[in-house]
């Protein structure tokens, strides 16, 4: 391959990438402002009902390979999904995006000691290192005076927690399968978690205007299925450590688009506290994109 080429692709692949923290730094001031139109549960069901139908279209060949261990890995995968993505719509109801973003980030952090407790290796020097810089970030930007921690705030630290889990699962029931499948799959199950939660629990208010159908499309089709093809793309032709740091780039995208957008106001103990979560997750992502190269 000429020289010329490669760099052409070296340069793509990383701008692939940036764009998917672009994206997904984006998704939350859309949800926010999504879930003040319609209920929660309903922007899930829809954002995840129509990739999976999207990526099925796309990926229909892949339905050949479907069994019973496929449907039963995509439940626990999606279930686990399900709940992650519940709780941040929840939380970023209660609290500014960009915030939710920094503290829903910290899966990145919690994700080895997940394996761990599942019956993977014990956690490094390193990782225990990250979980402090972690926790001294949480203190400091959501911690009040009278040491409480706001509602919406524990919501979002609640689907950090899960969206570790969520990866220690598909670590674990996605192996040895295809991965565009088990995606579909949990895609799917997700879609149908949400759905029982917003019958069960009630549609709420009900305002399917332009701007709830336009966020509701943005979040299945960019959010979701663009950015899973742009993260397979640009993974693919980058160094793991690149395309870690790269896509964690996501939570200060998130703050700048809610300053941007929503008027979120920062102060110097807010950007210190999202400095040293954001270096926890750096610090995280690096040696665990190392150990998977």
């Amino acid at each position: 391959m000429p020289a010329s080429r490669k760099k052409l692709i070296w340069w793509l692949s990383r701008a692939a990438l940036l764009l998917v923290g672009v994206i997904w730094g984006s998704s939350l001031v859309v949800v926010k402002s999504s879930a003040e139109r319609i209920a929660p549960n309903l922007v899930i069901a829809s954002r995840f009902t129509i990739a999976c139908a999207v990526l099925s279209l796309i990926f229909c060949k892949k339905f050949r390979l479907l069994n019973r261990d496929c449907l039963k890995s995509g439940l626990i995968i999606g279930a686990c999904l399900f709940v992650a993505y519940w709780l941040q719509t929840l939380g970023v109801t209660l609290a500014m995006p960009g915030k939710s973003a920094f503290l829903s980030s910290i899966y990145c952090v919690l994700v080895p000691f997940v394996f761990w407790a599942i019956g993977g290796g014990r956690p490094t020097p390193r990782n225990l290192a990250a979980a402090a810089l972690c926790v001294a970030g949480i203190l400091l930007s959501s911690v009040t005076a009278g040491f409480s921690i706001l509602p919406g705030d524990l919501l979002a630290l609640g689907s950090g927690l899960f969206f570790a889990v969520h990866i220690a699962a598909v670590g674990k029931y996605g192996q040895g399968k295809d991965p565009v499948l088990i995606t579909i799959l949990q895609f799917g199950f997700c879609a149908l978690f949400a759905w029982g939660a917003a019958l069960g629990m009630g549609g709420g208010s009900l305002r399917w205007d332009a701007q709830a159908a336009g966020g509701v499309l943005y979040l299945a089709l960019a959010c979701t299925a663009l950015a899973l093809l742009l993260q397979n793309v640009g993974q693919k032709y980058a160094d793991p450590a690149s395309a870690s740091i790269l896509m964690s780039t996501e939570s200060i995208f998130g703050v700048l688009f809610s300053v941007i957008f929503m008027g979120e106001t920062l102060n110097a103990r807010l950007i210190l506290g999202f400095a040293l979560i954001f270096a926890s997750v750096l610090i995280s992502e690096v040696q665990f994109a190392g150990k998977k190269r």
